[in-house]
């Protein structure tokens, strides 16, 4: 079904055409300038562009979750704490080590990181980012609409077209900078539409977003408004009703409601956009995030995601038609002045979506940790990203170092991230932790929470009930 979006898309691509601002990105191919050898844990293939497969964690996946902090940093993360904050968590051992013989260290375990399969540390993505760099450098540093994309630029962006079922993709440096070129260029449209004069407001492109929507895609918009090419209209936090009305996910970690924006889509024929950062690669069969997960891929218009979440790498992505490319490469800004990602971060993404496909155990872990967490604290939650609230900054504060003698590094959340007196601790699961993490973790969160429910009954203020 064609609708009235693909023919405002095909007008403003004919007026950049005519004022001879459409931009092309010309594919270029790097040489090889020597032989690489390189030797990885578990990879015994050198010079093999297979992935190997692995059916379970390996002692590299808790690399980038086992941490250290020096005893010093350690101390001024405890300042200000109140002797009945000083009881010793026996629900993990916390003691100091010595690194080379220097300095005194303690472990800790991250629960805070968004690597949510843990495949920063594989094998196959560090071969992939060592072979990338010896034969390559950085690759060209500029922009793509300067220096040209390369083979292995190309050669991701292709792979997550195939992933989103989508005819093509567009890289940008960071996740920030991939909803905010997209949201700058499609209210963009509206000048370029209307030729020789400002647009009216009855000519610009209205925004609605979500109440809880990420600062990327709210500064988008936002500067669309501010020059005077769209309006925006905010809809309360998933509630359907409320955007239906108005027709006419953020910290929570929690899903949109897929199924019924996908019929308001049908009603009102409007533009379908959704954040993909924390989904990619960990939801749906395959991998193909809320879309697949929810069975919304032919509704869905434009995805897009994060490199730096589920791939365990860096930069962002815009998974959209050749057109939307189009345009979006020449009219979105965040994408049009940065430099591409480094080449080795590009071959590196494009093996942890091969290993993402091959190592499906992986996805199941992740889920297996969220079934879990549910089961001990019996909270009703529905990902892997937690909002455990607090409350006021001072308590989240507490329980922050609570969390920190014990052995795991989970920082709380403050404003203006969070509205006041709604500070929480956000804990994030991957498929590297184990049952055994999940379980010391909630004990302790339930021991902060029985210590502020003792401290309220003398006088102090009082957590929300785990």
């Amino acid at each position: 079904m064609e609708y009235l979006w693909d023919q405002w898309l095909e007008r403003a691509l004919a007026r950049l055409e005519s004022l001879k601002v459409k931009y092309v990105i010309k594919p270029i191919t790097l040489s090889v300038q020597a032989p690489v050898s390189i030797k990885c844990p578990g990879m015994e293939a050198e010079d093999s562009e297979e992935f190997e497969k692995f059916d379970s964690l390996q002692p590299w996946d808790r690399s980038s979750l086992e941490v250290l902090i020096d005893e010093s940093t350690f101390q001024k993360w405890l300042d200000g704490s109140s002797p009945r904050e000083e009881a010793v968590c026996n629900d993990r051992n916390v003691d100091e080590t010595v690194v080379d013989g220097r300095s005194r260290m303690r472990e800790l375990l991250l629960f805070s990181g968004s690597d949510y399969l843990g495949l920063g540390s594989h094998p196959a993505v560090r071969k992939a980012a060592a072979k990338a760099a010896l034969q390559h450098g950085m690759g060209p540093r500029g922009s793509a609409l300067i220096c040209g994309q390369t083979n292995y630029h190309s050669l991701l962006e292709s792979s997550l077209a195939d992933l989103y079922k989508k005819e093509d993709c567009l890289l940008c440096p960071t996740g920030f900078a991939a909803n905010e070129a997209l949201m700058v260029a499609i209210g963009g449209i509206s000048p370029l539409l209307a030729v020789g004069k400002r647009p009216s407001k009855d000519e610009r492109v209205a925004f609605f977003s979500d109440a809880l929507n990420h600062r990327s895609i709210i500064d988008g918009i936002l500067l669309s408004e501010r020059q005077q090419q769209a309006q925006i209209f905010v809809y309360r936090h998933c509630d359907m009703v409320h955007l239906d009305a108005l027709l006419l996910f953020s910290m929570e970690g929690d899903f949109a409601p897929m199924v019924e924006i996908a019929e308001l889509r049908k009603k009102h024929g409007f533009l379908w956009i959704i954040d993909e950062a924390h989904a990619t690669l960990a939801c749906g069969e395959n991998g193909g995030g809320a879309a697949e997960l929810f069975g919304c891929e032919d509704d869905v218009d434009i995805c897009v995601g994060m490199l730096s979440k589920g791939f365990g790498c860096q930069g962002g992505f815009i998974a959209c038609s050749k057109k939307w490319k189009e345009l979006i490469a020449s009219r979105g800004w965040s994408f049009a002045y940065s430099t591409s990602i480094p080449v080795p971060i590009a071959a590196a993404a494009h093996a942890a979506l091969m290993v993402a496909k091959k190592e499906k155990w992986r996805r199941k872990a992740v889920w297996s940790r969220v079934q879990e967490f549910a089961t001990l604290t019996q909270m009703s939650i529905n990902s892997y990203i937690i909002s455990f609230v607090i409350g006021s900054e001072e308590m989240a504060a507490s329980a922050s170092r609570h969390m920190l003698k014990c052995g795991f590094h989970v920082v709380e959340i403050r404003p203006p991230v969070v509205p006041r007196n709604s500070c929480r601790l956000r804990i994030t699961l991957t498929a590297a932790h184990t049952s055994e993490d999940v379980k010391n973790l909630t004990a302790a969160l339930s021991q902060f929470m029985k210590m502020s429910h003792d401290s309220s009954k003398s006088g102090g203020t009082r957590a929300s009930k785990l």
